[in-house]
């Protein structure tokens, strides 16, 4: 994260720095190692499950749209995604914020952060000890799909961060705050779309499951997509902690977004560009007029919802997206390269 001030005259640049003393900077390989291995060929389903609630969010994943919308409503808009399946935006309250993937008129995954939606058997903000102590966690989780065989294998850090379960005959991804060792949110997915995010390392014996998604879809709807859900979910994290919600900027919009082109061009992860420079000179360049300015960057994460808990989960991040005298703020996503631009309008 960097930090910018600017008084009076007088610019002052404030570089926030991670504990090894390097500058706090996110990357995730968003498309984690897989590797084909004979040994689990006859591999069954070895990971515990939990029965399928009867109410909730979690009780729609396999069911049609329709279902979903007699519910719920029609959604606030839809976003392309870089996966086979569109997300239903349902963002009228950060409270009940989720937003749900349909493929083929089906519920393939829903991903819930609002803190009153119903995502039974837990509850977003409940301790994360109250969850191990009723929940099978386990580090390797196994199933056969489609005549293959997958075992996905998880690490301590994902384990204690962001593990993953069975229910009924699909799968969830629990988001740990472990700032405040309280559940932040929950990702629902069916096998097939699981296989298709890979967010841990897998072994698999057969066919890997691809999606087509890059094939057909336009890349920068899927990044306005990705934009607008950072938005929506930086202002649910806010209003989580009695925080006021950050306001759409477009200009630094367009500040933060060529921040991201050039890191991808250059293949850098880094607060500053030997081209275009630091914050504060970007944002003079555009125009931006300011009182402060923060900054957070990541590279490799899956989407939108997977950069957010990755940065709730750096304090460096964590406190730009905290940080109470902000009051707008731009976003750019390019090629899974991500830049948040926060300022304070005098």
């Amino acid at each position: 994260m960097t930090i910018i001030s600017i008084l009076i005259a007088i610019g002052f640049y404030l570089n926030i720095t991670d504990k090894n003393g390097s500058p706090g900077v996110l990357v995730e390989d968003g498309s984690n190692q897989a590797k084909e291995n004979d040994s689990i060929k006859n591999a069954a389903d070895t990971a515990e499950s939990i029965p399928v609630p009867k109410k909730g969010l979690a009780a729609l994943i396999g069911k049609s749209s329709a279902a979903l919308e007699e519910k719920y409503g029609k959604p606030t808009r839809v976003d392309a995604s870089s996966y086979d399946y569109d997300w239903w935006i349902y963002n009228n309250k950060e409270t009940t914020y989720f937003q749900a993937g349909i493929y083929q008129n089906k519920v393939v995954t829903i991903f819930a952060i609002g803190e009153n939606v119903n995502i039974a058997p837990y509850k977003i903000g409940q301790e994360v000890g109250d969850i191990f102590a009723s929940t099978p966690i386990e580090t390797n989780i196994s199933f056969q799909y489609d005549s293959s065989s997958y075992r996905f294998e998880l690490s301590e850090d994902e384990v204690n961060n962001r593990p993953l379960i069975r229910i009924g005959d699909f799968y969830a991804q629990l988001y740990f705050d472990k700032f405040t060792g309280t559940l932040s949110s929950i990702r629902y997915m069916d096998a097939k779309t699981l296989l298709q995010l890979r967010p841990f390392e897998l072994v698999y014996r057969g066919e890997l499951v691809e999606t087509a998604a890059n094939e057909k879809r336009n890349n920068e709807e899927i990044e306005k997509g990705n934009e607008r859900q950072i938005l929506d979910i930086t202002n649910v994290i806010r209003n989580r902690f009695d925080l006021d919600p950050v306001i759409w900027d477009k200009a630094t919009a367009k500040v933060a977004l060529g921040h991201s082109i050039d890191m991808f061009e250059t293949k850098s992860f880094s607060h500053t560009s030997k081209k275009y420079g630091d914050l504060e000179q970007r944002l003079k360049k555009g125009e931006i007029v300011y009182k402060t300015a923060g900054e957070n960057i990541a590279a490799g994460y899956l989407d939108a919802a997977a950069v957010m808990e990755g940065w709730l989960n750096s304090k460096g991040h964590r406190e730009s997206l905290l940080n109470k005298e902000f009051t707008h703020l731009g976003v750019g996503v390019y090629k899974k390269y991500y830049t948040q631009n926060f300022i304070e309008k005098w």
